[in-house]
């Protein structure tokens, strides 16, 4: 075990998430990060906003971005692609109800469905590439390593899929798997919802290596950052491991009306950011698992923030849909806009704006007008 966790280690310290313009899968990059570069404005405002015009619409992934198009799947069984500059649909194509977040690459879109299948679809026009069907629902957004597509499904399953959609490997763990697999060099991580465990495995082959014991339940994803993993915990606390040893290295709980932590932790420059269903965002020193400040929104905080330059960018699940701008050092709030409905999903980050989608379904652009 010790080979591969020091070839993940020197992978992580030596490929730092890429500075790229484009927001491929949920969290931006393969370690899952949520932080990214871009230059926003000072203050964001509204650019444009895209409504699908359906009843039972709703957005619970991040977006992808990808060469000036957005993808975005919808709970109105739709996946769209929306042209980033002017928000006009460049076309939408019927898959099937969707929480999990498109995952973009090499003129493809990745992705699964509550009816339990994964597709591959053009990038350019919408139309069916490949199918894949499991034995459950799929809310977990892909990743990729090489060639192959990882994703985790409420079958307890981690799939590996080649190019052409055919299985290269599957890997059970204990509970279904509701959140995207982080990718470390030839290492890959998943947890089941229940079993408390976060279990690294082999990417090429999907065998086992090893597993960090977090304490609890988590729906999250892990983000990677150097040699430290973090993860959010519905048993309401945030936990960091050593991706060297997978040793548990701290574990944060607030001090006070402690809840669920359904947002996914984001971290750059040395700071742990994830939201918690007791409407307050927390920052965490990574290095030592201590509070550095905490900020009240107007309602839960299920949406996994993003960081980008030192701001942190996060929605509420408040009726007023309220879409924070803080600053990471002090948390202080720097900008908010009123949205049209709760945020519970995340933000995806373009090369001048974010994009981020509601409860009701439409997807808004955040940048300067």
């Amino acid at each position: 075990m010790a080979r591969f966790v020091f070839a993940a280690l020197v992978a992580a310290l030596l490929f730092p998430p890429a500075v790229v313009a484009d927001w491929p899968v949920f969290r931006g990059d393969p370690l899952m990060s949520g932080s990214g570069n871009a230059k926003l404005p000072d203050q964001l405002e509204v650019k444009w906003e895209f409504d699908p015009k359906t009843k039972d619409g709703g957005t619970e992934g991040a977006p992808a971005v990808v060469g000036g198009v957005v993808y975005f799947a919808s709970l109105d069984k739709h996946l769209y692609a929306i042209d980033l500059a002017t928000g006009k649909e460049k076309w939408k194509t019927k898959l099937g109800a969707m929480k999990a977040a498109p995952a973009v690459r090499d003129g493809r879109v990745y992705v699964g469905t509550l009816d339990s299948a994964f597709h591959c679809v053009s990038a350019a026009d919408g139309k069916p590439v490949w199918k894949f069907e499991t034995e459950g629902e799929i809310t977990a957004g892909a990743n990729f390593h090489g060639a192959n597509v990882l994703f985790g499904c409420h079958d307890s399953h981690l799939y590996c899929l080649s190019a052409d959609g055919k299985k290269v490997w599957a890997a059970k763990v204990e509970g279904p798997i509701a959140a995207a697999a982080a990718v470390v060099g030839d290492t890959t991580f998943a947890t089941g919802c229940s079993d408390g465990v976060l279990r690294a495995f082999d990417a090429k082959t999907g065998k086992e290596l090893g597993a960090l014991e977090l304490g609890g339940e988590t729906v999250t994803t892990a983000a990677i950052a150097g040699d430290r993993v973090y993860q959010s915990m519905i048993s309401n606390s945030v936990v960091s491991g050593s991706v060297k040893d997978l040793k548990k290295q701290w574990a944060f709980a607030p001090a006070a009306r402690q809840q669920p932590f359904y947002s996914s932790a984001a971290v750059a420059d040395g700071v742990v950011v994830a939201g918690s269903r007791d409407k307050r965002l927390y920052a965490i020193e990574a290095a030592t698992g201590k509070q550095l400040w905490s900020f009240a929104a107007a309602g839960q905080i299920d949406a996994s923030p993003v960081i980008v330059n030192g701001r942190v960018y996060v929605g509420s699940c408040d009726d007023d849909g309220f879409f924070y701008t803080l600053d990471l050092k002090t948390g202080k709030e720097l900008n908010k806009l009123k949205l049209d409905a709760a945020v519970t999903g995340s933000a995806a980050v373009g090369p001048d704006c974010l994009v981020v989608g509601t409860d009701r379904g439409t997807l808004f652009c955040l940048g300067k007008k």
